[in-house]
């Protein structure tokens, strides 16, 4: 078979022929219609994993066919008995386990989901990584419903878009923040009620303008981190996901416990909630948001896409 495989640290991963993967008990194969970047792929690439081993086909997110049948790849691998956290065997398609950047993957069969109708294969590839991490940040830890006010950073990249959908869907009021104009407008043109560009002086300052949040959706960490518990109303969630910036420096306790805030760490989700959320996005007819659609071949120049930042929206690889 065709995929793109990540041969050393040193080179990115290169189109050519690999084995076809073999069936182990339980197992089932899929014969991979379209497959979607995460940040994490790139990560990856980086070094900037422990584990990794070599040669590899990275992809967490895919859609396929197995058995006549159109189907949804859950990512999150032996996630465990609790709801509440993922076991210590928890893994992510694509590491250590070859993934989705492949004509043919083999998957245990618990994995695999009906496709969504309304869906392409590419909206379809696109969904699930992103989309459950968004799910259940959102809802699971954020308890999101009608009416909150929920404030995402970074808007742009797949959970935070997924997060803007979902929230629109239940009807909240949702807020943005990025370093680009352009996303933030393209976001307001989602649903979203507005949106500030960080980098700007006193970005926070405009959003203290339009009032507190009853949510807020942070996938960067850094030192901004503070500025949002300020942002937040009394007895807000603020959940993280994600640390692309980095460590939070010189954090006050005070403003967490007067205002009664809680700080929720999530990643990924439950079996229940992958199906959940795709039963959400089949009621509420959610498209997931694509930003650029490259062939298998061409995977090099897509991960070069990722790597740039400047997508808004899904990266998708058509493979068959």
């Amino acid at each position: 078979m065709k995929a793109l495989v990540l041969s050393d640290q040193h080179t990115p991963p290169t189109y050519q022929e690999a084995p076809d993967p073999i069936l182990e008990p339980g197992e089932v194969m899929v014969e991979i219609k379209a497959a979607a970047l995460n940040h994490r792929d790139v990560f990856v690439t980086q070094g900037k994993y422990a584990g990794i081993r070599f040669p590899i086909i990275l992809g967490s997110d895919g859609a396929g066919i197995c058995e006549g049948k159109e189907v949804v790849i859950n990512p999150a691998l032996d996630w465990g008995t609790s709801d509440r956290f993922q076991a210590k065997e928890f893994q992510i398609l694509g590491l250590p386990r070859n993934g989705t950047l492949a004509e043919k993957i083999a998957i245990p069969a618990g994995q695999l989901y009906p496709k969504p109708h309304h869906l392409n294969w590419k909206e379809a590839a696109a969904l699930p990584l992103a989309g459950l991490t968004a799910y259940r940040a959102l809802f699971t830890k954020g308890r999101c419903a009608t009416g909150d006010r929920v404030l995402i950073t970074g808007i742009g990249g797949g959970v935070a878009l997924f997060a803007l959908q979902f929230a629109k869907a239940v009807g909240a009021e949702v807020w943005v923040t990025s370093s680009s104009d352009d996303k933030i407008e393209r976001a307001i043109a989602l649903g979203a009620t507005g949106g500030v560009n960080y980098t700007t002086p006193d970005w926070n300052k405009q959003l203290e303008a339009a009032g507190g949040f009853d949510i807020v959706i942070d996938g960067a960490g850094g030192e901004g981190f503070g500025l949002l518990l300020k942002l937040c109303k009394s007895g807000a969630r603020v959940v993280s996901y994600g640390g692309t910036i980095g460590v939070v420096p010189n954090f006050s306790p005070q403003i967490l416990f007067w205002k009664q805030l809680e700080i929720l760490g999530s990643t990924m989700g439950t079996e229940e909630e992958f199906g959940e959320m795709l039963a959400f996005v089949a009621e509420h007819k959610i498209h997931p948001v694509i930003d650029q659609v490259f062939s298998l071949k061409d995977g090099e120049q897509a991960f070069q896409r990722m790597d740039e930042g400047g997508q808004f929206g899904k990266i998708v690889l058509k493979i068959h």
